[in-house]
């Protein structure tokens, strides 16, 4: 039997204090090119863009792959100019009283032994199902433009969090992930969030027989779902009635084994990649922590009373945190990403110690290019390697939840419309009025070392 190992932490955990103001401005980015438009309507298959996750190619980096999922549509896989090579529908519901499948987050990692051989492997959430979906990366296919996904999903893997499939239906299922490989004892695992939940669940990977990979579940962490605010009063984060915050962007720093963890109307978390010493610490909060408001039940959605903020807040970040990402660079350094949601922007923060902030910037609209910006973000995915002519410098991929220009539908209203960003990872850098670090050299995502 596999242990299992559950940290409730109290509402009055000790938060990481709050970062001095920054007075820099915002940094404008331009991305320099963005994958088809996706509908999430009946028309176009209910294709919703969330999240990014970039593959490298071992031996051909203009050959690598960037894997986003659609939600109802599936996942797709893009190669570098940005056009579909592959699209993997969700699965159908087990009955037609039954949720079908719904792919939320994706990830990919290295070095998966399969049936005594190395592969990589893409792993996504179906959020519908409540399990995690999982495919083989075929370079070779790759290196041909063609279709690279194999699902070698264990038939028989059970669900995440729910018990039955009743409780699937209820919707509390697998939704934000993380994937990590232990370099020194060659495990690899899954760090799933819950939806509306603030329940985190660390997953084990491994091969079943038969080419195909299954996963047991070793460890959860439950983060706060209120807090006890430094003035003594108890403060919880509004959601729909009877949902918790929960957790969606996640990302592991694979040298230092450490989660990072957003709970997106709370802030975000650092974890122990372990778990079994895990001692979370709230490193970032969002302006809107601590501060009152109301549920209007008519429109459906919070009132945040801003005139009664009692300043408790981080400065940096908007409610929701979304998309996490690292940037690696030499000697343990490089840079944590964040998605601040609600004021378009991203975050940057120093990858070492306490993740001092750094700076803002925002994707902004490439007219010369005819490519809109990345607004409403939910995912985010970074690489520091050579990626070919294209990306010689490393890539950024955003996920744009506001996808423009507009397109009508029949009757004449704008469809919901979303996509992905490509950003040379160079534009980023070199926005800042102290530019960031460029280093194509020092972190290899196939090995954790040097190029």
């Amino acid at each position: 039997m596999q242990s299992f190992v559950c940290f409730a932490l109290a509402a009055t955990l000790a938060v990481a204090a709050v970062q001095a103001q920054s007075t820099a401005p915002v940094a404008t980015v331009r991305p320099k090119l963005e994958t088809p438009a996706l509908f999430d309507d009946e028309a176009g298959g209910e294709a919703d863009a969330d999240d990014p996750s970039i593959w490298l190619h071992p031996v051909a980096p203009a050959k690598s792959v960037m894997v986003g999922t659609k939600k109802n549509a599936g996942l797709s896989v893009y190669d570098l100019a940005g056009q579909e090579l592959q699209a993997v529908s969700a699965p159908p519901p087990p009955t037609p009283d039954d949720a079908p499948g719904r792919f939320n987050n994706v990830d990919v990692v290295y070095g998966f032994t399969l049936g005594g051989r190395s592969v990589d492997l893409a792993v996504t959430t179906d959020r519908g199902r409540d399990k995690l979906r999982i495919y083989t990366i075929d370079p070779a296919k790759a290196a041909q433009s063609q279709a690279p996904l194999v699902d070698v999903t264990d038939p028989d893997a059970g669900f995440v969090f729910s018990a039955d499939q009743a409780q699937v239906n209820e919707q509390t299922t697998a939704y934000g992930l993380a994937l990590y490989r232990n370099r020194d004892s060659g495990r690899t695992f899954a760090f799933v969030s819950q939806r509306s939940r603030t329940a985190i669940a660390k997953l084990e990977l491994f091969d079943i027989g038969g080419g195909q990979v299954g996963y047991r579940k070793i460890a959860e962490v439950v983060l706060p779902e209120s807090f006890t605010l430094p003035n003594g009063t108890s403060w919880t984060p509004c959601n729909d009635p009877g949902d918790l915050a929960q957790v969606e962007g996640m990302v592991v720093d694979q040298e230092l084994g450490i989660l990072y963890a957003g709970q997106e109307d709370v802030g975000i978390w650092r974890i122990s990649a372990a778990f079994e010493a895990a001692s979370p610490v709230l490193v970032d909060k969002v302006r809107e922590f601590g501060v009152p408001y109301t549920y209007d039940t008519e429109e459906e959605e919070c009132v945040i009373n801003y005139a009664a903020d009692p300043g408790y807040g981080g400065k940096y970040l908007s409610a929701d945190v979304e998309g996490l990402t690292i940037y690696y660079t030499a000697s343990n350094q490089g840079y944590l990403l964040a998605s601040s949601q609600g004021d378009d922007t991203f975050a940057v923060y120093d990858r070492r110690g306490a993740n001092r902030f750094i700076g803002s910037f925002a994707i902004a609209d490439n007219r010369r290019r005819g490519v809109d910006g990345a607004q409403e973000c939910d995912g985010a995915a970074v690489l520091n390697v050579p990626l070919g002519p294209a990306f010689p410098l490393g890539l950024l991929v955003t996920q744009d939840g506001a996808n423009t220009p507009d397109v009508l539908d029949a009757e004449g209203e704008a469809r919901d419309n979303t996509n992905f960003k490509f950003t040379p990872w160079q534009r980023v850098a070199q926005a800042f009025s102290a530019p960031l670090s460029i280093d194509t050299t020092s972190w290899n995502p196939r090995t954790g070392y040097r190029l």
